[in-house]
């Protein structure tokens, strides 16, 4: 399935300026239609109908510049965060890659393992062969005290979906609010 292009917004902008251009037209036409009939009242249904018309078109071009201006800042916001949280994505790993006390050669493969190249895409990338590979990806999985790729991955996502430790959790906790209930000294109100 193809996903909808979201980037350009310039088809939906040009739909509009069309749209605004046919009601000014049809404006143009209605007025010079109202001032020929103004002696004639009521107006025929045909002008009624045209006039019911244009105020419909300028309605939904008013309605779609402005769910088009709301959704361009949606995006913007979205595309913001996304790029918030790939950030924080790639701090997280690389926390993980620090604390495990990865060489920077492991930590290479590393990455390029998360990002899922196999180890021969690997030592093709970082010009080494799959055997040096290899021993990185043993070093990585047994400072990590994993055995084997998915269990890595999996180590990394786990992570990321956890929730704060409760006592990280404790500690912004608000205090708890006294018992309305209790006494001064601490015992139950009769």
């Amino acid at each position: 399935m193809r996903p909808a292009r979201t980037r350009n917004p310039a088809a939906l902008m040009a739909l509009i300026l069309a749209q605004v251009a046919c009601a000014g037209f049809f404006a143009w036409d209605v007025t010079r239609d109202g001032i020929a009939l103004a002696p004639l009242w009521p107006p025929d249904w045909h002008f009624a109908a045209e006039a019911a018309a244009v105020l419909g078109l300028i309605a939904a071009v008013v309605f779609e510049s402005r769910a088009l201006m709301r959704l361009l800042t949606r995006n913007a916001h979205l595309e913001r965060q996304a790029s918030l949280a790939a950030g924080a994505l790639a701090d997280l790993i690389e926390t993980h890659f620090r604390d495990w006390g990865l060489t920077r050669s492991e930590t290479d493969v590393a990455w390029f393992t998360v990002k899922g190249c196999s180890i021969a895409e690997i030592a093709t990338l970082r010009g080494s062969a799959e055997g040096t590979v290899k021993s990185h990806l043993n070093a990585i999985y047994r400072k990590a005290g994993v055995a084997g790729r998915g269990e890595l991955l999996s180590l990394l996502i786990e992570d990321m979906l956890s929730p704060p430790s409760a006592a990280a959790g404790a500690a912004d906790a608000p205090a708890a609010l006294p018992d309305p209930g209790a006494s001064p000294a601490g015992g139950r109100a009769v």
